[in-house]
């Protein structure tokens, strides 16, 4: 299993990956990610990277007519080098800032950010943890004991979608699917990521949540 960057085209995904149709729906004042069915894809497909393909999420060879370069400019240092460090009671959190705007970090009794803070009570751990370990992009990772606390993630891929911003929501990536650059130099394997569909992030390859401004949509941000 792999994606490789196609350089000003689609992302080149091997290996039977399974691709997923999502949506972040709201429960109770809290975002959650909505299972909406398989999408059928095979061994090999490409998924639109420029936005504009009519066969969303599949790439139809429209970033040829828009002149797409789609170059990428993220930050290959290893996220535990990148990220910052903010000590809690009793679980710490790394960021490294890479946002997507899920919202999946925000909790009933607070963001996780300040959960991390209050963690010496069971319940507020608890959702601090739920908070970090949601987040698509990989940004946030609650530590115990210095120790990263992650979910054992099936590989996957998801197309996403925002129904509550009205807009089609990043690829959401699970479960150490290797995604390699357009010149062949792998990033680094991440359990959790989220990659630029809309075509407009200043962090290509990843998501940085431009998509909700930019106001993109690929006809089916209206799911539920």
């Amino acid at each position: 299993m792999k994606i490789v960057i196609c350089a000003g085209g689609p992302y080149i995904v091997t290996g039977n990956v399974p691709l997923y149709s999502k949506t972040i729906v709201q429960e109770n004042g809290l975002s959650r990610l909505k299972y909406l069915g398989a999408i059928p894809a095979g061994e090999e497909y490409h998924l639109c990277r420029c936005g504009s393909s009519g066969n969303k999420p599949f790439c139809n060879g429209s970033h040829i007519e828009k002149k797409f370069t789609g170059t990428e400019t993220a930050d290959r240092t290893p996220y535990a080098e990148r990220a910052t460090l903010q000590h809690g009671q009793e679980v710490d959190l790394l960021d490294d800032d890479r946002c997507a705007f899920a919202r999946f970090c925000h909790r009933p009794h607070g963001s996780v950010w300040e959960l991390v803070d209050y963690s010496a009570d069971p319940q507020l751990r608890r959702e601090a943890i739920e908070g970090a370990s949601e987040c698509p992009t990989g940004r946030l990772t609650a530590l115990s004991d210095g120790e990263p606390i992650e979910a054992d993630l099936a590989p996957s891929i998801s197309i996403v979608q925002d129904p509550q911003r009205r807009v089609s929501a990043a690829i959401y990536v699970t479960g150490g699917v290797p995604v390699f650059g357009a010149d062949g130099t792998p990033y680094e394997v991440r359990n959790r990521m989220a990659l630029c569909r809309c075509g407009y992030s200043h962090n290509k390859p990843f998501c940085d949540a431009v998509h909700v401004t930019a106001r993109f949509r690929d006809g089916h941000e209206n799911e539920k």
